[in-house]
């Protein structure tokens, strides 16, 4: 759920914030985390890469998350439920009974005191991880690997819900139905955690200010109207000038799909958007 504010100032007004009531007041184990380097969204040459990002933003440490849950059929204790700076979830971190610490992404439903398990074939409880073959049709997973061994790639912000449909005729893939529509195949031995991705308000959140933004290590964000031609398709010319069709900073046509990626292709069985036929001619 999300928290409202009387609007003692105009920004509270229209402010909505994740309520962490259920989380951990104090910080995880200091071991489990490393600091941030703070690069302004600059690659290793000095070159933006990633735009509007820098600025006086919040120091923050980055949670190593345990994304494998290659521990099998170690019981583990949920000790609590923590806050990440760098993602939408919340973390849970468990107590292994071999003494061992580790972070998860915290599914829906996951409180302190609750057990977890990972292995070839454990209960369908949230929080519990196996391999996608073992687990039933219809079932709601998260945090699913691509390459098995890799990590988890997919289902791993706030709310995120991805469908096991079944093993498909070869028996050497899992269809799932992702969040966004699209069915497509992954690996039988890949590994998931059952239950939907917690902080599923998330989307509702409204920071109010842009003082809030800015303390995330985001900067302002201006049209391309108002850019000189050299930095945007849409600027230039005297006052404000006819755009033509809407381009975005490379050049392409606002809602031109960019994805090239001829290896993967043919894991995706079908993909989020249909392709619309032009109106025949009689």
């Amino acid at each position: 759920m999300v928290k409202t504010f009387r609007p003692k100032t105009p920004a509270l007004r229209f402010t909505k914030l994740a309520d962490r009531s259920m989380l951990e007041k104090q910080s995880g184990p200091r071991g489990l985390s490393y600091a941030k380097k703070q690069n302004s969204g600059r690659n290793n040459q000095g070159k933006i890469t990633v735009r509007h990002r820098g600025g006086s933003g919040v120091k923050r440490r980055v949670r190593m998350v345990d994304f494998k849950r290659n521990k099998f059929d170690i019981p583990a204790k949920v000790a609590g439920l923590f806050y990440d700076p760098n993602r939408s979830a919340f973390l849970a971190l468990l107590n292994y009974a071999d003494g061992e610490k580790r972070y998860i992404i915290a599914p829906r439903g996951l409180k302190g005191g609750d057990s977890v398990v990972s292995g070839e074939k454990v209960d369908i409880l949230p929080g519990n991880a196996m391999r996608v073959k073992n687990i039933p049709s219809g079932t709601v997973v998260n945090s699913v690997e691509i390459t098995p061994g890799a990590g988890a790639k997919l289902g791993r912000s706030a709310g995120q819900a991805i469908t096991v449909l079944g093993v498909d005729g070869s028996g050497k893939y899992v269809q799932l139905r992702m969040p966004s529509g699209e069915i497509r195949l992954v690996f039988a031995d890949a590994m998931a955690t059952i239950g939907q991705v917690g902080n599923e308000d998330h989307l509702n959140v409204k920071l109010g200010k842009a003082g809030r933004k800015r303390l995330k290590g985001w900067r302002p964000t201006v049209r391309g109207m108002v850019m000189h031609p050299a930095q945007h398709p849409h600027g230039g010319g005297e006052g404000k000038s006819v755009i033509g069709r809407a381009k975005d900073i490379w050049g392409h046509r606002i809602g031109t799909r960019t994805r090239k990626n001829k290896r993967t292709d043919r894991m995706i069985v079908r993909r989020r958007r249909t392709k619309t036929r032009p109106f025949a001619k009689k």
